[in-house]
C-alpha cells in the first residue's frame, strides 16, 4: 500500500484500456484504494491453501490513516513486505483481499463504485466500510499463536 496518490494527469478509466503489464508506475500505484487490508497479517491453511485475513496489522500500519507509516523505507523494518508489481502479481494475487483493485483486474473483474478512481474521492473506500481504518490491532500486541482469534471475514 502506497502513500496517497495524485490521480490528476491519469487518463480516464486507464485500467479498462490497458493490461496490468502495460501500466505506468503512476497508474499502477493509483490502483491502490487505500483500504489497508494488504497490511494485515494473514494465515494460510497449509492443506487447502486458503488464506484468512486477521485484524492484526503490520507494525508499520497507521490505523487512523490506513497507510504505511514508513512506506518509502518499509523494507528496512519489514524485509518481508511484498512489493506488488505487474511482474509478480501472478504469484501474489491469491492472498490479496477480495476487494483489492489489483486482484479484481487480474481476475478480469471491474472496480467497485467506491474505488477512488471511480468515485473521485479517496474517502469512499472508508465510507463504504471496505477499509480497515480504526479496526486493527498492532502485531506487537498480539502473540502470533493468537492471530487465529483475530480472523475477519472477507469482504469487509
Amino acid at each position: 500500500m502506497s502513500d496517497p496518490i495524485d490521480r490528476s494527469g491519469l487518463a480516464p478509466r486507464f485500467w479498462e484500456k490497458k493490461p496490468l503489464s502495460k501500466l505506468s508506475k503512476a497508474e499502477w500505484e493509483a490502483l491502490c484504494d487505500g483500504c489497508g487490508k494488504c497490511c494485515l497479517n494473514k494465515l494460510e491453511d497449509e492443506e487447502t491453501g486458503e488464506v484468512a485475513l486477521t485484524r492484526v496489522a503490520c507494525r508499520l500500519f497507521d490505523d487512523s490513516t490506513c497507510r504505511c507509516a514508513q512506506y518509502p523505507i518499509r523494507h528496512q523494518f519489514v524485509p518481508e513486505c511484498i512489493v506488488l508489481k505487474p511482474t509478480n502479481i501472478d504469484e501474489h494475487a491469491y492472498w490479496m483481499p477480495q476487494t483489492c483493485a489489483y486482484r479484481l483486474l487480474w481476475e478480469g473483474k471491474p472496480l467497485f463504485d467506491w474505488h477512488p478512481l471511480i468515485s473521485g474521492d479517496p474517502e469512499t473506500v472508508h465510507e463504504a466500510g471496505v477499509s480497515i481504518r480504526d479496526r486493527t490491532v498492532p502485531e506487537f500486541e498480539i502473540d502470533e499463536d493468537d492471530w487465529e482469534d483475530h480472523i475477519i471475514e472477507e469482504p469487509i
